[in-house]
């Protein structure tokens, strides 16, 4: 009890710092996946896709980050073995911050889109193996979460190549597209406004001492999409059709349509992920200020202070601002051609997957689920249109990352372990 004691304030300096640290890593890597889309199918611009990710990155990791903060701080260990050694736990977790938060540093300078989730769990299973044994482990629990990133990936493809199937069929195929567009893309838009209000009605606003009934988050969420619709709606027309010789879809108009969507698309792309991912980087954090805070007490669960949440959305925007550009370009131009059609089905489908993930809180990885939804949507028109190269490279990057972040976490648990100890 005494290391606690004595380097009370020290452990949670550095938790802060390299929390923060981890947080710039998931803005720098993971939110340049979540605005990929909307850049690479040109329906925004980078400058525009940094502005909406800074406000709805935040707001997604403040309001909805607690249920899977929970599930990353307290799901992968044991606590009752850490009774004894509690500053263990606290090692422990700096040594996880900091790996991850590095190996995500290399990942961003390379362009590769890495798993946020892999890095932590990864770290934080090294530190546990190499600290307590592995019987420390609570492996079920890592089966669950490395069962959910073969399933989000194949969730989010599955759910983009029926969106895609459904926007070539009810408007591509139609005798009048861009009618057809007008007529079908508010119930798109709908679809966005219910799924990102479902999830913070359901599981977010906890947090903020708000704790709404299902019936009346359903109620609610349907009235948030219908009014988002109204706004699409107001936006949609004002585009006018225009008829290009160079158009392969006969008209441009048609793809405007759908880039007035895909603003919603990345909007809801980014709460999404801010609500998931912020758990990455302050669910040690919170471990550490609990134990630090009980003086040595490991609580099965702890509630997680707001100022931390508000910590972490701050590290993912200033990751996003300072580093976020060489990711963005690999996921948005490197996977297959995008257009705002299909930029929209793959961002829509990810943002379902990721509310369905955050809501149950499963600690998916937003990377793995975006860059399945896009070969979803490359899928559904042929594996001609898919570079196979770029996804090779990104397979690689993704069965490194959980023995690099393992490897990295085990090396500084030693060294603190060697310092404070």
């Amino acid at each position: 009890m005494s290391i606690i004691a004595q380097h009370g304030e020290i452990f949670i300096i550095l938790a802060c710092l390299f929390g923060f640290f981890m947080a710039w890593g998931v803005g720098a890597n993971d939110v340049a996946n979540a605005m990929g889309t909307s850049v690479g199918s040109r329906a925004i611009t980078i400058k525009q896709a940094i502005i909406i990710a800074v406000i709805f990155e935040f707001l997604g990791a403040w309001l909805a980050g607690g249920e899977v903060t929970n599930t990353i701080r307290k799901g992968i260990i044991d606590p009752e073995l850490l009774q004894d050694d509690p500053q263990l736990l606290v090692y422990g977790m700096l040594a996880a911050l900091l790996a991850a938060a590095t190996w995500l540093l290399i990942a961003s300078m390379k362009g590769w889109p890495v798993s946020t989730t892999h890095s932590i769990v990864g770290a934080i299973v090294g530190f546990a193996v190499a600290g307590l044994g592995a019987g420390a482990v609570d492996w079920p629990s890592v089966g669950t979460i490395a069962a959910s990133w073969v399933v989000s990936p194949l969730l989010a493809g599955t759910i983009a190549f029926t969106l895609f199937k459904s926007v070539q069929h009810l408007i591509f195929e139609a005798h009048d597209p861009f009618s057809a567009a007008k007529r079908y893309v508010p119930m798109y838009v709908f679809l966005v406004g219910f799924a990102v209000t479902m999830v913070t009605l359901t599981k977010g606003l906890k947090h903020v001492g708000l704790d709404v009934g299902f019936g009346a988050s359903l109620l609610l969420s349907i009235l948030a999409g219908l009014l988002v619709a109204g706004l699409g709606v107001a936006m949609e027309r004002r585009v006018k059709a225009s008829s290009r010789q160079s158009d392969q879809f006969g008209f441009s108009g048609v793809e405007r349509v759908f880039g007035v969507l895909m603003i919603f698309t990345a909007c809801a792309m980014a709460f999404a992920h801010g609500s998931n991912d912020v758990a990455n980087a302050v669910g040690p954090l919170a471990a550490v200020i609990s134990v630090v805070q009980t003086g040595g007490e490991i609580e099965g669960a702890a509630l997680v202070p707001w100022w931390v949440l508000v910590l972490g959305g701050g590290g993912i925007v200033v990751g996003l601002v300072t580093y976020g550009h060489k990711v963005i370009a690999t996921v948005g131009t490197g996977i297959t051609e995008l257009t705002p059609s299909r930029g929209f089905a793959a961002t829509l489908a990810a943002a379902v997957t990721v509310v369905l993930a955050s809501g149950t809180g499963l600690p998916i990885s937003t990377t793995h689920t975006l860059v399945g939804a896009v070969l979803g949507v490359g899928l559904a028109r042929g594996m001609a249109a898919l570079n196979l190269r770029v996804i090779g490279t990104i397979a690689m990057s993704w069965l490194i990352t959980l023995p690099a972040g393992a490897a990295l976490a085990i090396l500084f648990f030693f060294t603190f372990k060697g310092m404070f100890g």
